[in-house]
């Protein structure tokens, strides 16, 4: 994988500009976290050399200086809400994050329960909280919010919530998920605070959009694309326009809430420290792009990659129409199609040529290996056996795995197990490998080649099983499906 991303600098400079930010105010700064602290695989896409733990890393430069408030909101509490990408509730990954944080010797200070309105659901999660001895917080539902400034700024809005006890200078406010109530939680601090004599400061943390690169810049453009379903609008600030007179880019929910945001701060304060949404952020990411045509290509390919997860929600049965036609107009935008990416056109090629579905894989040396689905193997499956043996010099011609062996398995998938498709998934196909290694030389180098499969692009003319597309995710690979379901 080419490298666009200086991750060294990042974490140099992204670190002094945020106890550069601490210092402005009277040492104490809460910056509240947009996106994910750790597991960042979209920003490690589109700017190839950041790492997906590259903001944990920072952070813990200032290990010393932060502690971390996690905040659930008790609607979301109340509903059960699921996060997609990991199956749990939102209640059971503020548990899985404080684990997270401690197994990296971070302080987490408490749990913060938002948008309290007496919610026995919320109530019983504080209860369990308390047996698990983590401190706990409420803050209340607010009449008007956010627009109702001379309420919220008073003693029966923000004055009415816990006051959060912080012992450390930097307070990171983070969250299961969007619309829990962060920025909420940090602006009640500060009144509080501010009450109490202590004039602490606020700012944001999001790596996207990047806000010193051109509004249609193919990074910026990749991130409508991984927000196409919350309709997010990249745009140029024109609140740091006109009081600076340069060129910033943010996005549409910031801008809308900053003339609240301003009142607010006057309110507390009796000024507001930020001319602009872009002055609130710290986020030094632009600054670290070391090579902007690797990084405006990687971009492109995620572009392709949203829309293609997109159309297979929609396959699935999603109602997300608008979303898939947001990213198509993205894709006029990027001046890209689909076959932009070399493993889609690859696909269809092999498709073409065979009359089966077929498969692509881009690898680390721009080699293009592609495969067919047969009456043994999947395409997926076929894939991974072909690739691993160009990778490992092994004669095409050969069969890692015998048909001896492939039979009895696709007996027991169909006759016993009652599944419709005898074909080998991929998982399937990695385990004979492994049970081969032992006694076979070939597929024992075969499965060494895995880890060189990272960062690959790959394609499927058919929507793979979810089995497939999990074990694509645990080699690393940039996976894409056609939305059309197996027959």
């Amino acid at each position: 994988m080419k490298i666009g991303f200086d991750n060294e600098k990042y974490l140099k400079i992204q670190s002094e500009h945020i106890r550069e930010r601490i210092a402005q105010f009277d040492g104490k700064l809460y910056l509240e976290l947009g996106g994910k602290l750790f597991d960042d695989h979209h920003a490690s896409r589109v700017l190839p050399g950041f790492k997906p733990d590259s903001k944990l890393r920072m952070f813990a430069q200032l290990r010393d200086q932060l502690e971390i408030v996690i905040v659930i909101s008790a609607e979301d509490i109340e509903k059960n809400k699921i996060r997609a990408d990991l199956g749990i509730t939102y209640d059971e990954d503020v548990l899985r994050l404080r684990e997270e944080f401690m197994q990296r010797q971070f302080t987490v200070g408490s749990v913060v329960i938002t948008h309290y309105n007496g919610q026995h659901t919320a109530d019983q999660f504080r209860h369990r909280l308390e047996r698990m001895g983590i401190k706990s917080y409420v803050h209340y539902l607010i009449d008007g919010y956010p627009h109702n400034v001379d309420i919220i700024a008073s003693d029966q809005g923000f004055g009415k919530n816990d006051y959060v006890e912080t012992t450390h200078p930097l307070v990171i406010v983070t969250a299961p998920g969007p619309g829990s109530g962060k920025m909420a939680t940090c602006l009640s601090q500060l009144y509080n605070e501010n009450k109490r004599g202590i004039r602490s400061g606020y700012a944001k943390f999001e790596t996207f959009p990047v806000w010193n690169l051109p509004l249609k810049h193919p990074v910026n453009i990749a991130y409508e694309a991984a927000t196409a379903d919350l309709n997010d609008v990249n745009m140029i600030d024109p609140f740091h326009l006109e009081a600076y007179g340069k060129t910033a880019v943010n996005y549409n929910r910031d801008i809308e809430i900053f003339p609240v945001l301003n009142a607010l701060f006057e309110g507390i304060y009796g000024e507001n420290p930020y001319k602009s949404p872009t002055d609130m952020g710290v986020n030094m990411v632009g600054f670290c792009i070391s090579d902007d045509e690797v990084c405006s290509k990687a971009s492109k390919d995620e572009i392709i990659r949203r829309y293609y997860a997109a159309t297979n929600k929609m396959a699935d049965g999603a109602d997300n129409e608008k979303e898939v036609s947001k990213i198509r107009l993205l894709f006029n935008q990027a001046k890209i199609t689909t076959a932009f990416r070399p493993v889609t056109t690859a696909a269809y090629e092999r498709k073409l040529e065979t009359g089966h579905t077929a498969a692509a894989i881009e690898l680390e040396d721009g080699t293009i290996i592609t495969s067919k689905s047969s009456t043994l193997l999947g395409c997926s499956a076929a894939l991974l056996l072909n690739a691993t043996k160009h990778l490992a010099g092994i004669d095409h011609e050969i069969r890692l795995i015998p048909q001896s062996l492939i039979e009895p398995v696709q007996k027991t998938k169909t006759e016993y197990l009652g599944g419709k498709n005898p074909r080998l998934h991929t998982d399937e196909v990695l385990v004979a490998l492994s049970v081969l290694s032992p006694h076979d030389e070939n597929c024992r180098k075969a499965l060494e080649q895995l880890p060189k499969l990272r960062d690959c692009q790959v394609h499927s003319t058919v929507l793979l099983s979810e089995v497939d597309r999990k074990i694509f995710r645990k080699l690393g690979c940039g996976l894409t499906c056609d939305p059309v379901k197996k027959k």
